[in-house]
C-alpha cells in the first residue's frame, strides 16, 4: 500500500472538515536554531526519535499517551447504519487532552463515516496539539477485524489447519483490510493455552500445546517494524487460559516451572518482535498479572528485552481494587500497575491513571516509571510510521473482501475441518446418491465465534446453503432433505419425530450439532444465551438440550449417520464417538464454512485438519491435555455400557482419563506411510541443533495433505518433564502414489528443562523422537545429548 494513499484521502476530506481554532505552538516542538527536531525526522533512528521527543513532553502529555481514548468521544456510532459525517469538537478536544495515546475504534459503522472520524482525530493531534503526536487506532482482530472485515475461522480452527503459511496469509488479509481504514493496532493473537476446557474463551486460543500455539501465533502476528502496518497485540500475558474452576477472571494456580515451561513459551516465540502486548485479568500464584513485576518487568522487559507497548486489558487496573483486593484506592491501583507493570490503562474502568500527575507532584510516584512506559508507546508509534502516516488510505475499499482474500478464506475454512471418525469409509459421499438428510440445529445457521460484529452471520454461508450451492455447482441431482430436529438451547424433543422421518426417507443422514456463541453486541446483552465466548463458562462439556437424543434417534433409523460438531471447544459425547458412522469437527468457521463443509463431505476437499486440543470423555475427566507430566495419568478405567451395566475400575471408577480423540488426531480420505526416519546428527552437544528427516508416501488413491508431527520425550531428567512434547510439524501436499522427504529442524533449546537452579538447562541423556500423533507412533528413534 503506497504511503501517499493516506495523504490523498486526507486532502479529499479537508474540504468538508471544519477549521480548528489555531493554537500557538510552543518552542517544545521546535529547535532553537530552527532545525527540524530529531523526532520529526523519519530518517533518524527510532531510539534517537524517542529520546528527542520524551524530554519535550509535559507530565500531562505523557500520561495522556498511556491512557486509552475512544472515538465515541467525538463521533456518534450508536446507529450502525447511520452515515452522517459530523463530530463533537468539544468532545474531541477533551478526549485528546487526557486520553490520546491509543484510541478505541472497533465500531460497526459505514466505512466512510469511520474514515472521516479517524481523519478528524488524527488531523487534530497532528496539527492542533503542541507536539503533533498521532494516536494508534485500535480494533479487535481475533479472526477478522470487527469493523465489518472478512471473518475467518476462529483461532482454534486456524490452529487445526497446522499450516503456518496459511495462517500468515489470513493475518495479512486482516491487516490489509484494517490498515486501509487507518487502524494501526489489532487486539490479536490470543496465546492462552486451552488446558481448562470449561473456560468460555477456548475458541479464541490456538489449542492446548505451547509449541503449536507459539508457531501459529508467530504466523498470526501481523506486526513488523515496517512503516504503515498494523501492530499485533499478543495477549493475555500470561497464564490467563487456565482459571480455577474454568471461571473467567478466576485465579490461576502454578509455580515458576509451569509458568516457564507452558504458559510463557508461546509469548517468547511469537511476541518479542510484536509491537504490543496485553496483560491478563487474572492473578498467577496470587499476583495480579496487570501489576506483576516479576512477569512484566523482570521477565518481559529485562530478561527478554521487550521494548514496545504493553497495556492492561479493559478495566483491569481497577480490578486491583474491585476484584483482587490488593488496593483500596484508585491512586493505589494506578501506582501499582504503573510501577510494577510499566504498562498503559485501557478504558472500561475509572481511568485510575488520571491520578498520576498529582501523585508525581506529591512524590508518591517516581516519574521514571512514567517515562519508561511512555517511551515504549513512542517506539511502537515510530515503528509503525504513524508520525509520517497516520491517516486512512483513499483506496481503502480496494483491500476489503477482494477475490484474493476470498481464496485465502476458502482455504482456511477447508483446511481447518478435522475428520475424527470414518467407519467403513462412510465418507466421502458420492454425488450420485439419491438424497441426503441434513438434520440438526446447526444446519440452517451460521455459527461464528465471539469477537465478530453485530449481524455478522449475514455475511456467512450456512451448511444448508453450502450443500445446496455445491450440489448445484457440480450438477448433481442429489436431493437435500432438511429437518432441524431441535433447538440448540432447548430440551424440547417434539421436532425429533420429523427429523427421523426425514432420515428414513434419505440415503444418508448428516447431523449437525454443537455449541454456539454470539457477536460482540448480543454476547453482552442481558437475556441472551450462549455456551462459548468471553464470560460464558460451562460446567458440562456435553451437548446441550435435546441434541444428543436427536443424534441417537437418527442413528437408530439404521441409515448411515455422519455427525458434525460445529463448536468452539471439544464436545464430550462418548456415545457419538462409539456409534456414529463418521464424525467431523468443524470449529467455528469463517464466512465460507457451509461451502467448505459440503466440499469435505462430498470429497471435493480431502480433510487435512488435526486437533489442536484433546477431546475428553466427560467434564469430570479433565484436564485431558496430551503433554501431562510423567506419572500423571494412571490408567485403570471403568465404564458404563450401553445396556446400563457397570464395569468398575479405579482411574476412573466408571470412566477413563484417556481422551476420545487426542491432540494431533485427524483422518484423511487417503493413507500415508512413513519410512527412513533419520536424525542429523543423532548425537548432539548441549547447544547443538538437529534435523528430523522422514519420507512420507501417499499410499491411497487420492491426493491429500498430511501434517508431519515430531514429538520428543526426555527419558531421564532432573525434574519431572512431560510424557511427550510437540517440537516440530510441517504440512505437505502429496499426490496419490507420490512421496516426499520432509526435514524438520529442532533447536537444542527445545530439549531444555527449567532446572532446580531456576535456569534453562539442556541435560545429558537420551531422548525418544517419534513421528505420529500424540496417541500414536508411526516411526521413532533415539537422540543422545552429551
Amino acid at each position: 500500500m503506497l504511503l501517499s494513499g493516506r495523504f490523498a484521502v486526507l486532502s479529499a476530506l479537508l474540504c468538508c472538515l471544519p477549521a480548528f481554532a489555531e493554537n500557538t505552538l510552543e518552542s517544545r516542538a521546535t529547535n532553537k536554531n530552527g532545525s527540524v527536531p530529531t523526532y520529526k525526522n523519519p530518517k533518524a533512528s527510532i531510539e534517537d526519535r524517542v529520546n528527542d521527543l520524551l524530554p519535550r513532553m509535559t507530565v500531562q502529555e505523557k500520561v495522556a499517551q498511556i491512557i486509552q481514548g475512544d472515538m465515541n468521544g467525538w463521533m456518534n456510532f450508536t446507529d450502525p447504519l447511520d452515515n452522517t459525517k459530523t463530530f463533537n469538537q468539544t468532545g474531541l478536544v477533551e478526549m485528546m487532552a487526557t486520553k490520546a495515546g491509543s484510541i478505541w475504534g472497533g465500531y460497526l459503522t459505514p466505512y466512510e463515516k469511520f474514515v472521516y472520524g479517524v481523519t478528524i482525530g488524527q488531523k487534530y493531534l497532528m496539527e492542533n496539539t503542541t507536539l503533533g503526536i498521532p494516536a494508534m487506532i485500535q480494533s479487535e482482530g481475533l479472526h477478522g477485524f470487527t469493523n465489518d472485515g472478512t471473518i475467518f475461522p476462529s483461532p482454534i480452527g486456524l490452529a487445526a489447519s497446522f499450516d503456518t503459511d496459511l495462517v500468515a496469509q489470513v493475518s495479512k488479509v486482516i491487516a490489509d483490510e484494517a490498515e486501509g481504514l487507518g487502524i494501526s493496532q489489532a487486539f490479536a493473537p490470543v496465546l492462552d493455552l486451552s488446558r481448562e476446557l470449561r473456560w468460555g474463551r477456548v475458541e479464541e486460543n490456538f489449542g492446548e500445546d505451547p509449541f503449536l500455539t507459539g508457531e501459529i501465533g508467530n504466523a498470526r502476528n501481523a506486526s513488523s517494524t515496517a512503516i504503515a502496518r498494523v501492530a499485533a497485540t499478543c495477549k493475555h500475558f500470561a497464564a490467563f487460559g487456565s482459571p480455577q474452576g474454568g471461571l473467567n477472571l478466576a485465579q490461576v494456580s502454578g509455580g515458576e516451572r509451569e509458568l516457564r515451561t507452558m504458559f510463557l513459551k508461546p509469548f517468547d516465540r511469537a511476541c518479542l518482535d510484536a509491537l504490543s502486548i496485553m496483560t491478563a485479568y487474572s492473578s498467577y500464584d496470587g499476583i495480579p498479572a496487570v501489576a506483576n513485576t516479576h512477569l512484566l518487568t523482570d521477565i518481559l522487559r529485562t530478561e527478554w528485552g521487550y521494548k514496545y507497548w504493553v497495556t492492561g486489558d479493559a478495566g483491569s487496573v481497577d480490578l486491583l481494587m474491585t476484584l483482587h483486593g490488593t488496593c483500596d484506592t484508585r491512586e493505589c491501583c494506578a501506582k501499582t500497575a504503573l510501577e510494577n507493570g510499566l504498562s498503559g490503562e485501557m478504558g472500561g474502568g475509572t481511568y485510575t491513571y488520571l491520578t498520576i500527575p498529582d501523585q508525581i507532584k506529591a512524590g508518591t510516584i517516581d516519574v521514571k516509571y512514567l517515562d519508561t512506559t511512555v517511551k515504549a508507546m513512542l517506539r511502537t508509534k515510530f515503528a509503525l510510521g504513524l508520525f509520517e502516516n497516520p491517516y486512512p488510505y483513499a483506496d481503502y475499499l480496494s483491500s476489503i473482501r477482494t477475490p484474493a482474500s476470498r481464496t485465502v478464506l476458502h482455504n482456511a475454512d477447508a483446511d481447518s475441518i478435522v475428520l475424527l471418525e470414518n467407519r467403513n469409509r462412510t465418507l466421502p459421499l458420492k454425488t450420485s446418491i439419491g438424497s441426503v438428510a441434513l438434520i440438526g440445529p446447526q444446519v440452517n445457521r451460521v455459527s461464528f465465534g465471539d469477537y465478530v460484529f453485530f449481524n455478522a452471520s449475514l455475511k456467512g454461508i450456512s451448511p444448508l446453503d453450502g450443500f445446496k450451492q455445491y450440489l448445484s455447482n457440480v450438477s448433481s441431482s442429489v436431493k437435500v432433505n432438511f429437518a432441524q430436529g431441535c433447538e440448540l438451547w432447548s430440551n424440547d424433543e417434539s421436532q425429533i419425530a420429523d427429523a427421523v422421518q426425514v432420515a428414513e426417507s434419505s440415503d444418508v443422514a448428516v447431523v449437525l450439532v454443537g455449541t454456539w456463541s454470539l457477536d460482540q453486541t448480543l454476547l453482552w446483552t442481558p437475556g441472551t444465551n450462549a455456551t462459548t465466548g468471553e464470560h460464558v463458562d460451562v460446567a458440562d462439556l456435553g451437548l446441550v438440550g435435546a441434541q444428543l437424543k436427536l443424534v441417537q434417534a437418527v442413528k437408530n433409523t439404521g441409515k448411515p449417520t455422519v455427525v458434525v460438531f460445529v463448536s468452539g471447544k471439544p464436545i464430550a459425547e462418548p456415545w457419538i464417538q462409539e456409534h456414529a458412522d463418521a464424525v467431523i469437527q468443524q470449529f467455528y468457521p469463517g464466512e465460507l464454512g457451509g461451502t467448505a463443509l459440503a466440499e469435505v463431505v462430498f470429497g471435493e476437499v480431502n480433510p487435512s485438519g488435526k486437533l489442536p486440543v484433546s477431546f475428553p470423555r466427560d467434564v469430570g475427566t479433565t484436564p485431558v491435555f496430551y503433554n501431562y507430566l510423567k506419572g500423571s495419568r494412571p490408567l485403570d478405567p471403568g465404564q458404563v455400557l450401553d445396556d446400563g451395566q457397570l464395569v468398575f475400575g479405579h482411574q476412573y471408577v466408571l470412566n477413563s482419563p484417556v481422551p476420545l480423540w487426542s491432540f494431533g488426531h485427524g483422518l484423511s480420505y487417503t493413507t500415508f506411510n512413513y519410512t527412513d526416519l533419520k536424525l542429523t546428527p543423532s548425537t548432539i552437544g548441549k547447544s547443538q541443533n538437529f534435523n528430523v528427516t522422514v519420507t512420507v508416501r501417499n499410499t491411497g488413491s487420492v491426493a491429500g495433505k498430511e501434517v508431519v508431527q515430531v514429538y520428543l520425550t526426555d527419558l531421564v531428567s532432573s525434574v519431572v518433564t512431560p510424557n511427550q512434547e510437540l517440537v516440530g510439524f510441517k504440512k505437505v501436499d502429496i499426490p496419490a502414489g507420490g512421496s516426499t522427504t520432509v526435514t524438520i529442524p529442532v533447536l537444542s533449546s527445545q530439549l531444555a528443562v527449567w532446572s532446580l537452579k531456576n535456569s534453562w538447562t539442556v541435560e545429558s541423556g537420551t531422548f525418544t523422537i517419534k513421528i505420529g500423533t500424540s496417541d500414536e507412533a508411526f516411526v521413532q528413534t533415539t537422540l543422545t545429548a552429551q
